[in-house]
């Protein structure tokens, strides 16, 4: 009986995949047909599959029209239209040609299979009442974001709602919105959408850690909230193959947050990322990031500088455009300009002039520098350093009047110098060009509503007095002599996580002549470092121990993202 099954299902497959040759043979025989006809008629061909859609084209020909013409809009250029058709002649084609024209639209014509026509008139799925004004805005009801089916904020609710989805009669548009929702009432910073196999996975990112909330999403609704997010996002509808970027905003009550919209093709379908842009998320001081005093006051004394170049070092998602916009916004006076190059522009910020990279009409991070220097600015931040060009260009304005803000890409503070050296940028102009170098990494901050006492025994206590002995003398001892160490409980403020937002742990390197010196020598990695110490630099892991002594975080975060403790053992 079993191997009777397994042939029939053998056979089944082989009917399915003669089927699928067969279909695909007819489907090229039809568009060779489309491309002589096109050829005849002289008129330019076009394959409807690999051609970009834009739902504002689709929607200049309602679906009746389209369907009695045998035709479609695909593409929209101010008052340009790109028409495809099967057949000019048609008389509903030429009424509808002529309307288009009567309503100042010039119509650039097509022709098409009619299979490839018939195809696209699923865009007209999209084409809905509540569709047709979409302006890459969402709006959440108050009830949306913070109660009924999101009431507790907690990923739970979100993951028991789409487990209780009848999805055969709510709309694509209903679930997103609950998704986005969720994602603001859970302070989510990302939502990733996961095509798979046979279903798919989506997933919230709290505070960096990814927790699923479905993940068993039905494929068939799965493809049209893509959909969905992509007509938002005012994306190529059906383009599949190909990485594309966009954004739209979602609007709570008074507050418009930013949705950026990253699409990228995998092996069962599209996979999505949206990074939520929250405003409330920036609205961070500079004494709301989490320094100690000693620390504070070095970045104070830099910031009060008329000019030099601030560098914050870390991998993406380490904290530190936060960071940095915490110094613009301490530096906002009348008195003071600051402008900003960005790619892209993440938050606005009241009293700062943001431009924003556009790689399309050559405005990159070097030119939109030079271009800003001629501005008169005070205070300029550059949202990455990547290049020579741009290395040089924030090296010279630190020396020329103005205070620069940027990132780079490295481990450790002390690592900025040997990059800018890999860079390109010459030795004798980044010691008096460089004024600080900080890296950070985020931690998570134990739930204050829930967090439980760990009973220190003598034998940590004994190496705790140790590591704070071993630490710089202008490290001020007194908040830690008597340690409070706390573990994560779990509860429904935190999403029972035990943890409840991020704090940055933080190191300092200073720049200054004894540095300036020591990179005209072709310093190695072990002289940097031998002058960190001489500096007193409290390192990122010892910073985020220090959190931990303060009841802020455990071990095991700070683990998580410095390494092993070794005095720990």
């Amino acid at each position: 009986m079993r191997v009777l099954y397994t042939e029939l299902m053998a056979i089944s497959a082989n009917q399915e995949e003669l089927q699928k040759r067969i279909t695909s043979i007819q489907r090229a025989a039809e568009e060779r047909d489309a491309e002589r006809r096109a050829k005849r008629l002289k008129i330019p061909y076009v394959d409807l599959r690999k051609t970009p859609v834009s739902i504002e084209a689709v929607k200049l020909i309602s679906k009746e029209e389209a369907m009695a013409g045998k035709m479609v809009a695909v593409q929209l250029k101010v008052r340009e239209l790109a028409i495809v058709c099967y057949e000019p002649s048609l008389p509903e084609t030429v009424a509808i040609l002529e309307r288009l024209k009567a309503d100042e639209y010039t119509g650039k014509l097509f022709i098409a299979s009619l299979s490839g026509i018939t195809e696209t008139w699923h865009y007209y799925d999209f084409v809905t009442p509540e569709a047709k004004g979409i302006t890459g805005k969402v709006e959440i009801k108050a009830q949306e974001g913070g109660t009924g089916a999101t009431a507790s904020g907690s990923v739970k609710s979100v993951e028991d709602k789409l487990k209780n989805t009848d999805y055969k009669s709510v709309s694509t548009t209903d679930v997103l919105e609950v998704l986005l929702a969720g994602a603001l009432a859970t302070r989510a910073s990302d939502i990733h959408f996961e095509a798979e196999e046979k279903d798919a996975r989506i997933r919230y990112r709290v505070d960096g850690v990814l927790h699923d909330i479905a993940s068993d999403f039905p494929l068939k609704n799965y493809t049209a909230v893509v959909g969905r997010i992509k007509l938002l996002s005012n994306l190529k509808m059906n383009v599949h193959g190909e990485a594309q970027d966009g954004r739209f905003t979602i609007a709570v009550g008074a507050k418009d947050v930013e949705v950026r919209v990253s699409v990228i093709p995998s092996e069962f379908g599209e996979t999505i990322v949206m990074r939520i842009l929250d405003p409330d998320a920036i609205n961070v001081k500079l004494t709301d990031l989490g320094l100690r005093p000693d620390d504070l006051a070095l970045v104070e004394k830099e910031l009060a500088k008329p000019n030099g170049l601030i560098l914050n070092t870390g991998p993406t998602g380490s904290g530190k455009t936060t960071t940095l916009y915490a110094f613009l916004k301490s530096q906002v006076t009348p008195e003071i300009k600051i402008i900003t190059v960005e790619d892209p522009i993440e938050y606005r910020i009241d009293g700062i002039e943001q431009t924003q990279v556009n790689n399309e009409v050559g405005y990159t991070f070097a030119k939109g520098l030079r271009a800003i220097v001629r501005q008169d600015p005070d205070v300029i931040l550059i949202g990455e350093i990547r290049d020579l060009e741009t290395a040089d260009i924030a090296l010279e304005a630190s020396l020329t009047g103005h205070m620069v803000l940027s990132t780079l890409h490295t481990n450790d503070a002390v690592g900025a110098v040997p990059r800018l050296i890999d860079v390109g940028v010459k030795p004798e102009v980044i010691g008096p060009g460089l004024s600080l170098v900080i890296a950070q990494r985020l931690v998570r901050k134990l739930c204050d509503k829930c967090k439980r006492p760990v009973t220190i025994t003598p034998e940590l206590n004994g190496k705790i007095k140790k590591f704070l002995d071993g630490l710089p003398p202008r490290v001020d001892r007194a908040p830690y002599a008597k340690p409070q160490i706390f573990e994560p409980v779990g509860c429904e403020t935190c999403n029972t996580f035990g943890y409840r937002g991020r704090r940055a742990a933080f190191e300092f390197f200073q720049g200054g002549p004894e540095l300036e010196a020591l990179i005209l020598k072709e310093a190695s990695a072990i002289a940097l470092n031998e002058l960190a110490k001489k500096q007193q630099m409290v390192r990122m892991q010892e910073d985020g121990v220090l959190k931990v002594l303060a009841g802020i975080t455990t071990f095991l975060e700070v683990e998580s993202v410095t390494g092993a403790i070794e005095w720990l053992k």
